[in-house]
């Protein structure tokens, strides 16, 4: 099928990031990661950038279809956000991050969610929306007004949006989505809601949050198991669902999607139903294995035809002009992939200018990266993110493993013993220079966790000022 390459849209101009330049030589940092595994890692990021005065841009996807964000998308479609308000509120500066402070206030407003109870949410709501709620004590009338004119907003669209057919549910609503939702709607930009809530957010002035793909639409990606199924939809790929086949599943005569174009939503006639459903609720601690391992992941439009879109182009610019990149934690195919996969990014990457691309590893397999039986190693995690790269310049299939380094130069990891395996030897051969850190329990005692002191040296040894031997002496956590 041929590829499906949407128009670029227009977005309000706002000031570039300027190129951070030393010797001609650009310095900054590009982190690609999803939402709440890697917000763990922030303070690491950001120490290591302030050491080496570099700006710091963050690329989230926005492909998420589950959770709270897929009420959002199916009534007022656009992209998924909540990767995106994750990352904004989480680098609210910390030193301020009690509830009894403004910015504690505010980083604790924006994470809220309402309760599980529809009813119960929706009344809720309206405290929050009449500034009656507890949540806006030690917010300044200032900024509680501005917060307040686009919850306002976006519950008025809520309540037009009501039909017989279709009501909006705010069970575990995120109040932070509603507000980026709303301050989508009323500008008409995704770029400009993320800059007003990152002002309000207080965001660092030297780091960026930049959206995978800057668009007001939903985007949606496709995995394909190497058992020659595929499944729609992040959602059902992260979490516990039958693959989904293309054709119509009819009951009583009534197909699926005939059943869905019955309810006024913001999905074209004819959308996929697996595109189109609810996932408010699922569980994130008990995952069941794919049938098969998940061998490409690509995006789709409304009726799972493969499509090939854009980057944003503050993307391209920042990965332009950055001396290092790293792959953070995070799941594999739904957190980091769809942001490699689009037009421009795989080039940007190989670009020769670019001289660390570091993958910080996961200190575990999971759903994408199993099955139990067979669960990836290190080199398959490498594989992946080589042929997502290649794939975004157009080239499809097997990526060589002499091309790897073009796109992984660095490995950062845990040694346990659920950890993928790392080849070292094998490693070395492709010319990917592997670190091993001593982790630390996780808070239930089970798995490991990256000790931040230890990846913040092993981050400074690889991108810092480049006298990696007299460091040796004080990186006793990490074996080089």
């Amino acid at each position: 099928m041929p590829h499906q390459t949407p128009a670029r849209l227009a977005s309000p101009a706002l000031p570039m990031q300027a190129m951070n330049v030393t010797n001609g030589k650009p310095k900054d940092i590009v982190v690609f990661s999803g939402g709440s595994a890697a917000n763990s890692l922030v303070d690491v990021f950001k120490t290591v950038a302030e050491n080496n005065k570099s700006s710091l841009s963050y690329v989230i996807p926005i492909s998420d279809n589950g959770g709270s964000s897929s009420e959002l998308i199916r009534v007022f479609g656009g992209p998924g956000i909540g990767d995106v308000r994750s990352r904004l509120v989480r680098l609210i500066p910390d030193d301020e991050a009690n509830t009894d402070t403004e910015k504690g206030a505010i980083k604790a407003f924006f994470n809220y969610r309402l309760p599980n109870d529809a009813e119960k949410a929706r009344l809720e709501w309206l405290d929050i929306v009449e500034a009656r709620h507890a949540l806006w004590q030690h917010i300044s009338t200032p900024k509680k007004e501005l917060i307040r004119s686009f919850l306002n907003l976006i519950n008025l669209e809520i309540v037009k949006k009501v039909r017989p057919s279709s009501v909006f549910n705010f069970s575990s609503a995120s109040i932070g989505n509603l507000f980026l939702t709303g301050a989508r709607l009323f500008s008409g930009s995704f770029e400009s809601a993320i800059y007003l809530l990152s002002s309000i957010c207080q965001v660092p002035q030297n780091v960026s949050v930049l959206p995978a793909i800057n668009t007001n639409f939903s985007h949606h990606i496709s995995a394909g198991l190497a058992n020659g199924t595929s499944i729609m939809g992040q959602n059902a790929i992260s979490h516990p669902s039958i693959p989904t086949a293309l054709p119509d599943v009819s009951v009583n005569g009534v197909s699926e999607t005939e059943e869905h174009d019955s309810i006024e939503d913001a999905n074209l006639p004819g959308s996929l139903p697996t595109l189109r459903k609810q996932y408010i609720s699922f569980t994130k601690s008990e995952e069941e294995d794919l049938p098969a391992r998940i061998e490409r992941v690509w995006y789709i439009n409304p009726f799972g035809q493969e499509i090939r879109p854009p980057a944003n182009p503050k993307v391209i610019d920042a990965l332009h002009s950055s001396q290092s990149i790293i792959y953070s934690i995070g799941s594999l195919y739904t957190s980091i992939i769809p942001s490699l996969i689009l037009r421009g990014v795989g080039e940007a990457i190989a670009s020769t200018s670019i001289k660390h691309k570091i993958l910080i590893l996961n200190s575990t397999v999971d759903r994408e990266t199993g099955p139990s039986s067979t669960p990836f190693t290190a080199l398959d995690f490498v594989a992946a993110i080589a042929r997502a790269c290649a794939e975004s310049r157009g080239s499809f299939g097997t990526v060589p493993t002499s091309e790897y380094r073009t796109y992984v130069t660095h490995l950062v990891h845990l040694e346990g013993p659920d950890t993928p395996q790392v080849n070292k030897a094998e490693f070395s051969s492709l010319g990917i220079e592997t670190i091993r850190l001593y982790g630390r329990k996780g808070e239930d005692g089970k798995g490991l966790r990256y000790d931040e002191k230890a990846l913040n040296q092993a981050l400074e040894a690889t991108i810092g000022k480049g006298n990696v031997r007299a460091d040796k002496s004080r990186r006793n956590t990490l074996d080089g």
